[in-house]
């Protein structure tokens, strides 16, 4: 019996490529300067395809705290300190119009209605989760929200998942992972809980397969494969 969800956020509960790619076009082009070969190395050093505007599948955005992309950019800015950095991305980032991987309300709502406790867990700031789900009108939705620096680590370790089940009571094997990267499994796995690949981030369904009790499209299948996974 599925009683509670955890969700990743970006590529899971929003589409990554169409929420992030033009974000981090503008991004390192600031930060380059409008120097085309210092734009291609920061492109590389975070694995995005700077004509493109799309992800690498491997690209460290996907799954890793602002912190990690951080140091990976700024050995390429040696007159840029870390923090300032850091305070402009995270600034930013707060910023970025999210686009919903599927009407999130009512699919939400609909979960919610089945007795399932939800809860977020991202590597973003937990700020920046609060906000985002904020401007989708969500955030009232949630009964656990984590961040990498709201106390329980980050992912791929389990301490997020983990919190959620003893913020809600809840033991794990009643609870399932939804995310888009190998991360988010692996974290779901190291918890004891069940896990959902969904396709809305960059990773293909073959990268997740090892990993996840089961792919989907999105989030918007869940409501049915839930229903017969507590029938």
């Amino acid at each position: 019996m599925i009683k509670g969800i955890v969700f990743d956020k970006d590529g899971t509960l929003f589409d990554f490529n169409a929420t992030w790619g033009a974000w981090t076009r503008g991004m390192i082009a600031t930060e380059a300067g409008d120097d085309p070969e210092k734009i291609e190395t920061l492109a590389n050093a975070l694995g995005y395809d700077f004509e493109g505007g799309v992800f690498w599948p491997e690209s460290i955005v996907i799954a890793e705290t602002v912190d990690f992309i951080a140091d990976a950019l700024i050995e390429h800015l040696p007159d840029v300190s870390k923090k300032d950095l850091m305070t402009r991305m995270h600034k930013a980032a707060k910023n970025v119009p999210q686009v919903q991987a599927a009407p999130l309300w009512p699919l939400l709502n609909e979960i919610k209605e089945m007795d399932i406790l939800l809860g977020v867990a991202t590597n973003d700031a937990e700020d920046n989760a609060r906000a985002h789900l904020g401007e989708a009108d969500v955030l009232d939705l949630f009964d656990f929200i984590s961040g990498y620096d709201s106390g329980f680590g980050g992912k791929p370790e389990p301490g997020q998942l983990l919190g959620f089940c003893t913020t809600t009571g809840l033991e794990p094997e009643d609870c399932i992972m939804v995310g888009d990267s190998t991360h988010d499994l692996n974290a779901g796995n190291a918890a004891g809980m069940r896990t959902v690949g969904v396709l809305t981030g960059p990773a293909q369904a073959y990268e997740l397969q090892p990993y996840a009790d089961v792919i989907l499209n999105s989030i918007a299948e869940l409501p049915h494969w839930i229903a017969q996974q507590n029938r």
